[in-house]
């Protein structure tokens, strides 16, 4: 069985290797065996590689989420059956052919686009997470992001949407703005030095309790200057690798509150679940889709990890769909 697993921490491009592994042994009670489909390579696993942030036991087979379809079901199973496509619990080690799980909360999706199916355990309930756990948002209030064209802005606008919540959305690519219009976005804008002038203008006193940062740097203090007072500044991210550069008499005056985000912190089966049985509908009816930049089988996980380094949302192709169907 092929996977992809580090022995060690380090640079990705040194540490990071596809492995000829023992299959794993039939499910037991309560279990299930998945065979994977495809699974996202995000930023954050890169992060994992390098041990900044965790340092879990290794070796260590890498993948936080993706979709598999079941083949083959352990005594006392009810919920899934042979065949379903599941999401993977997160953190399972999705970059591997096949894998056993418990079955408790797993749950068969709807019908779609499976390249976009299997990212619904990460971006999605990110975006669901930091819009229920932190500001006591009402219908009708405003919530700020930067970074509004990835995968996690996208899945913030469209679950936005669905409990009442209107965004404002920046990106630094112009090219980008028109099509976040038309996915949802109520108020997009480049993020450039006008952005906050700019949006409340065209907003005027409407209530802005949450901003959502993953850049850093000045974008992010254009986000704290978009805030109401007592709102919320919560960062998942920085994808300049600079400091957030804030006016900390901005963040006194407003009684702005400033939290970093890990899902990680989250208890899987009663805060992350729900928020993926949400998402599933959305992105199989197509109402949340994330472009996706490029797909790699798992030999070329080297040049996948180059792709995630220049931009862009990359998928790895495990296992053949069309081999999986019963």
């Amino acid at each position: 069985m092929r996977a992809i697993q580090i022995t060690q921490f380090g640079n990705p491009s040194d540490v990071v290797r596809v492995v000829d592994l023992p299959e794993p042994p039939a499910p037991g009670t309560g279990e299930v065996k998945i065979a994977v489909e495809y699974s996202p390579l995000n930023l954050h696993d890169l992060v994992l590689v390098t041990g900044q942030l965790l340092r879990p036991p290794l070796p260590r087979i890498l993948g936080n989420e993706g979709i598999g379809r079941i083949v083959e079901v352990g005594s006392g199973v009810d919920a899934v059956e042979v065949g379903d496509l599941v999401a993977l619990p997160l953190l399972a080690g999705a970059w591997r052919e096949q894998l056993v799980v418990g079955a408790e909360g797993l749950f068969r999706l709807p019908e779609g686009n499976v390249e976009q199916l299997s990212m619904v355990g990460g971006n999605p309930a990110t975006a669901g997470l930091i819009l229920s756990e932190y500001a006591d948002l009402e219908p009708g209030d405003w919530v700020v992001q930067n970074a509004a064209n990835s995968g996690v802005g996208r899945s913030l606008i469209a679950m936005a949407k669905t409990r009442g919540f209107r965004t404002i959305n920046l990106a630094r690519d112009e090219s980008t703005l028109a099509d976040l219009t038309k996915s949802g976005a109520d108020v997009v804008h480049l993020d450039n030095a006008s952005a906050a002038e700019d949006i409340r203008r065209e907003i005027g006193d409407g209530r802005i309790a949450l901003a959502v940062d993953s850049v850093g740097g000045d974008s992010a203090g254009r986000l704290v200057d978009l805030l109401s007072d007592g709102g919320w500044l919560v960062t998942y991210a920085a994808a300049t690798g600079q400091p957030m550069a804030i006016n900390a008499m901005s963040l006194i005056g407003k009684h702005v509150t400033v939290r970093g985000f890990s899902i990680a912190d989250f208890d899987y089966a009663t805060k992350v679940l729900p928020v993926i049985h949400e998402a599933a509908p959305l992105v199989a009816s197509g109402a949340l889709f994330v472009p996706v930049a490029a797909v790699f089988e798992l030999d070329d996980i080297q040049a996948a990890i180059q792709q995630v380094l220049r931009g862009g949302k990359v998928l790895l192709k495990v296992v053949q769909s069309s081999a999986l169907h019963v």
